[in-house]
């Protein structure tokens, strides 16, 4: 079998040099480009390591130490945690990569005659790695950030009616949510109808106007909530009467919730 090393280590750079930037723009790192490239050229000369007869142990060791060097010469050294998420983000931007890489060759490089899979000699992997990859890993960092912001904004907390009936909620703090009684001046998180249980309990009408539409909101007089080891008390129960379209969230929350946390914080 015949190795073209010049392209071994082009597409061994194009490979480094797209995942450290991926760590760099997830983690936000914010890392000059010269480093960037400068780490992914050590980490492809490197390959001259699989040309050596090392035992595979002390390859594998090697090549986590070359990993370390890597992102220390793209990120710089602050403290353990900090140059351990870098390293941690790198080794798994690259098990996606190369899963999607892997996933993508076999379904498309071999066919299956019932259980049995016979390669058809298209080998894709040179042409996904030029021009999938960064693709691949642009969906990442979305999904990724997609992620962080939905689940950063993301509130587990206690509503207290009284001392017989109290519910946990999943919320979701939404910074459009500024829904105030202006007879109380209390502010306003909205649940499932389901979630309490209306019973001899007197409502309060509160109107609000949005943008597309203007209503009546029923709510409830409660004596606290809780969140984060905080009671706040300023505050009253909406009733929803349709389902929140959002992952597990079954309560939107107050922006004024956001202040108060951070304030108390």
């Amino acid at each position: 079998m015949v190795i073209y090393l010049d392209l071994v280590f082009l597409l061994n750079l194009a490979y480094d040099f797209l995942l450290l930037l991926t760590v760099d723009i997830t983690l936000k790192r914010k890392a000059k480009i010269k480093k960037i490239f400068f780490a992914a050229l050590i980490g492809s000369i490197s390959l001259i390591l699989l040309f050596l007869t090392i035992n595979k142990y002390i390859l594998f060791i090697l090549k986590i130490i070359v990993s370390l060097f890597m992102v220390l010469i793209a990120y710089g050294y602050r403290d353990l945690k900090y140059t351990f998420n870098n390293l941690f983000y790198l080794y798994m931007c690259s098990v996606i990569l190369a899963g999607f890489l892997y996933l993508l060759n076999v379904n498309l490089s071999y066919t299956n005659i019932g259980l049995v899979f016979v390669n058809t000699g298209l080998s894709i992997n040179y042409l996904v790695l030029l021009f999938l990859a960064p693709l691949i890993l642009s969906l990442y960092i979305y999904q990724n950030k997609k992620i962080k912001n939905f689940y950063h904004y993301n509130i587990d907390l206690k509503i207290v009616f009284n001392e017989k009936e109290k519910i946990l909620v999943h919320g979701y703090l939404d910074t459009g949510n500024v829904l105030k009684d202006p007879i109380t001046n209390k502010y306003i998180i909205l649940i499932e109808d389901n979630l309490i249980n209306l019973d001899n309990k007197l409502p309060i009408y509160v109107p609000y106007i949005s943008i597309n539409k203007k209503g009546i909101i029923e709510c409830f007089k409660i004596s606290y909530i809780e969140v984060n080891n905080q009671k706040l008390s300023n505050y009253l129960v909406g009733i929803n009467k349709e389902k929140f379209h959002l992952e597990g969230i079954n309560c939107i929350l107050n922006r004024k919730l956001l202040e108060e946390i951070c304030i108390e914080n």
